[in-house]
């Protein structure tokens, strides 16, 4: 039955083969069925498989008898399929372009959930070095059930597949994969320097809306790639050729390039010129792209100081964040921060200290106090006033660092220090490793002055009791 489906030369015979044959088809023979289908409909002209919405070739298979017959059987017998079954019809009706509200994606969707505990790596390896294509894992990475799920086996499958299949993958499916890691903190070196080869091969054909998502893995991960002596030079020309084209891409690609301590020159030239300026102030996303360009500048002061290029017109520079990131606002109720805020209460009074106080060029603290040469934490009201106030981005020469250090020198028996609540978000997946936006801002608020105390959550997880606090 197998080479019969196999051998097949039209849909219909497909489906002739498994509808009127029930006996001697078995469970291992339907996912052969859908991807047969799927191969069938691809080289057919018209509708392109995944449109299944009655319109062509596709369209017209999935309205026909004999396929909802198919349809029919897998629902009627799934719960009796093997693992790799059940997950290969799943994956081929993701391929063949089934919506996800049909009986038959709800009813393999749901008994896939019902076995998620026994599925071990050789299912899932089968399907990545066997079965999938770009259509299969676009639908895969975009399904709710596929991340609902993300096991680090998979990962690891996924980290040995990932590089021999690359170059048959579309860009599409690759910026899934790095939405993926990035969105889950997956530091897997394996990942993330197949998709920087990826980049590096296939960079100037992609527009920079594609190219930033595939370079966000590596600032998110605080992650240089094994090819970046390659990689970021190519990125630079490319950016310097699309820099006008679409400006807030180029402006997040160069933010993940500043988290890695790269700056490169001549983008900056463009994007801090009066032409790109000009180009951002009259499109939508003015404010956004204000935001990133103003903390570029300010990481430029901090950690570029040999630039001697063009700066951002103090007119424009606004502060990049107002208040809490999204992530740590929606994860508050899992943050150790009101176990730590409780504590200080408690041991200082809050007299002395301010919570989620924002800071020049605009990075949220979890926890500012001033603490004088003995090591005793003041009162603010003990604190000169010009100190409590945040300080504002000078629109004189004056830097933020200068700024601080100024405010500081001035005072000579304070200085700042921020205590820093940095929860499981805050890291890479499994490591100690902070993200990049993290790890840069702990940079800059360390040129611009401050003390930075880190409270990891592995060492606040221990903490029993307000006492240990």
């Amino acid at each position: 039955m197998k080479r019969l489906i196999e051998r097949s030369r039209s849909v219909g015979e497909v489906l002739r083969w498994v509808t009127q044959n029930p006996g001697k088809v078995s469970a291992s023979h339907y996912p052969i069925a859908l991807h047969k289908l799927g191969q069938l409909l691809q080289q057919q002209p018209g509708q392109p498989v995944g449109a299944g919405d009655g319109r062509g070739p596709a369209g017209q298979v999935l309205e026909q008898p004999e396929f909802h017959a198919l349809c029919q059987a897998i629902v009627s017998g799934c719960a009796k399929f093997d693992n790799f079954s059940i997950v290969n019809c799943l994956y081929a009706a993701a391929a063949l372009g089934l919506p996800g509200e049909s009986p038959l994606v709800r009813v393999l969707e749901d008994e896939s959930r019902s076995r998620l505990g026994r599925f071990n790596q050789k299912d899932v390896s089968m399907v990545f070095s066997s079965e999938a294509n770009n259509k299969a894992l676009e639908a895969i990475f975009s399904s709710q059930l596929f991340y609902e799920n993300r096991q680090e086996r998979f990962i690891r499958s996924m980290a040995d597949w990932l590089p021999r299949k690359a170059e048959n993958l579309t860009p599409y499916t690759m910026a899934l994969i790095a939405k993926y890691v990035a969105r889950h903190r997956l530091r897997e070196p394996r990942l993330l320097d197949t998709i920087a080869n990826f980049l590096l091969k296939r960079g100037e054909q992609l527009d920079s809306k594609v190219i930033q998502k595939l370079v966000f893995p590596f600032s998110r991960m605080n992650y240089r790639p094994s090819n970046h002596g390659e990689l970021f030079p190519k990125l630079e020309a490319i950016l310097e050729q699309k820099a006008g084209s679409s400006p807030l891409a180029t402006v997040n690609i160069l933010m993940s390039m500043f988290q890695l301590s790269h700056f490169p020159q001549t983008v900056l030239h463009q994007v801090f010129s009066p032409a790109f300026i000009t180009n951002v102030m009259s499109s939508p996303y003015a404010l956004i792209v204000r935001r990133y360009l103003s903390l570029l500048d300010a990481a430029v002061e901090l950690e570029f100081q040999e630039y001697s290029g063009p700066r951002l017109d103090p007119r424009y520079r606004v502060l990049m964040f107002e208040h809490a990131l999204t992530a740590d606002e929606a994860n508050r109720k899992y943050s150790y921060k009101g176990l730590v805020a409780e504590a200080l209460r408690q041991l200082v009074g809050e007299e002395c200290y301010r919570q989620d106080e924002v800071l020049p060029p605009g990075y949220c603290t979890d926890f500012l106090l001033w603490i004088n040469r003995s090591g005793t934490v003041l009162p603010l009201s003990r604190v000169p006033a010009a100190s409590k106030a945040p300080l504002a981005l000078s629109p004189t020469a004056m830097s933020l660092r200068s700024s601080v250090l100024a405010l500081t020198s001035d005072l000579q028996d304070f200085a700042p220090v921020v205590l820093s609540v940095n929860d499981k978000w805050h890291y890479c997946q499994n490591s100690d490793i902070l993200v990049g936006s993290r790890a840069m801002r702990d940079r800059h608020l360390r040129l611009l002055g401050y003390c930075l105390v880190q409270l990891p959550y592995t060492e606040l997880e221990k903490v029993s009791g307000i006492e240990e606090a």
